[in-house]
């Protein structure tokens, strides 16, 4: 038996001409109501990847005018692959703030193969998104990268930091 495909503005119970604030404040509104953290129910696993997969399809303007035409022509997508960010290409890495970077990934930079920033190289990222790699830096799937995270962004260490707040150096 298979289970009928819900509509991406259905999941979010939204209409399909809402304003991109009410659709990400349904889905936060949703997702605090569903979240598996917060609610026992077995139910809430598969609830909250329902709406992650609605969101995903809807979360830019550009992604929604994709969904949109799919779902005009009878074949919008019912699962969403993760939403990942494309690694620059080799022409914005000779220009903008990626000039000077000719190979695909800088030499002995590691390549992510998770999140949004699959395909992203540390170095890359390092520029792009800084506060992305503060964050990997302290979760847990940063690990294997820590020790280059940590060369490609150095923190003060404790006592300067410290130092600075006192005013001394």
């Amino acid at each position: 038996m298979e289970q009928r495909k819900r509509d991406a503005y259905e999941v979010l119970n939204i209409r399909d001409d809402a304003h991109p604030v009410v659709i990400r404040a349904a889905y936060r509104a949703l997702a605090a109501l569903h979240h598996p953290d917060s609610n026992a129910d077995g139910r809430a696993t598969g609830r909250m990847a329902e709406l992650n997969d609605a969101y995903a399809q809807l979360r830019t303007p550009e992604l929604r005018l994709v969904y949109d035409r799919l779902r005009s022509a009878g074949d919008a997508p019912a699962v969403a692959k993760p939403m990942t960010v494309p690694p620059p290409s080799p022409a914005t890495r000779t220009s903008g703030r990626f000039a000077g970077r000719e190979n695909a990934a800088p030499v002995g930079s590691s390549i992510l193969d998770f999140g949004r920033y699959v395909g992203w190289s540390l170095a890359d990222l390092a520029s792009h998104d800084p506060n992305y790699l503060r964050w990997l830096l302290r979760h847990s799937s940063g690990i294997r990268y820590r020790q280059e995270i940590v060369q490609l962004l150095p923190e003060p260490k404790r006592e300067e930091r410290s130092n600075v707040s006192k005013g001394r150096r």
